[in-house]
């Protein structure tokens, strides 16, 4: 049995763009690499051939991942959730710790999650302890570097 993989939409339209580059680009550009490198002869020892060859692997391996992973999403749109308040997947959660520092998140599928974009993964340590959490509640995560309380003061769905 596959299980889902939750997915934004922003995150499922990149990896299809990614699918797309892959199939369009990378793959007919490594077949000629392959196909420049054969006519030169002897391939026991041509390194391009084996650098063609090695890249071909990769792209096809990613390829079947990609298809994989879209084939199993579950996409969900984080403008229709209406969930009452709560923090769910796909929620964006604006936070202040201890020290009245702030900090905005949104709660994204693990292939998404990217801490420059304030994307934190549905499976990290913060996210779990936000997930069903309401505006004004307070959280402890339990961080590498310690246990952080941290105030829900925001939950939107956009």
């Amino acid at each position: 049995m596959t299980s889902k993989v939750p997915m934004t939409v922003t995150g499922a339209q990149r990896l299809r763009d990614e699918l797309h580059r892959l199939k369009t680009v990378e793959r007919p550009s490594v077949i000629e690499a392959i196909a420049e490198a054969r006519s030169k002869g002897d391939l026991s020892e041509n390194a391009e051939y084996d650098a063609a060859k090695e890249r071909q692997g990769f792209i096809e391996g990613r390829i079947m991942e990609l298809e994989d992973k879209l084939a199993r999403a579950q996409i969900i749109d984080p403008a229709t959730l209406s969930a009452d308040g709560r923090v769910v997947f796909g929620s964006t959660v604006r936070l202040e710790d201890a020290e009245g520092v702030q900090v905005t998140y949104q709660i994204v599928g693990d292939d998404e999650a990217d801490l420059k974009e304030n994307k934190v993964s549905i499976s990290s340590p913060i996210a779990r302890a936000l997930i069903s959490k309401r505006e004004g509640d307070v959280v402890e995560v339990k961080a590498p570097i310690g246990v952080r309380e941290y105030e829900i003061l925001q939950v939107t769905y956009q």
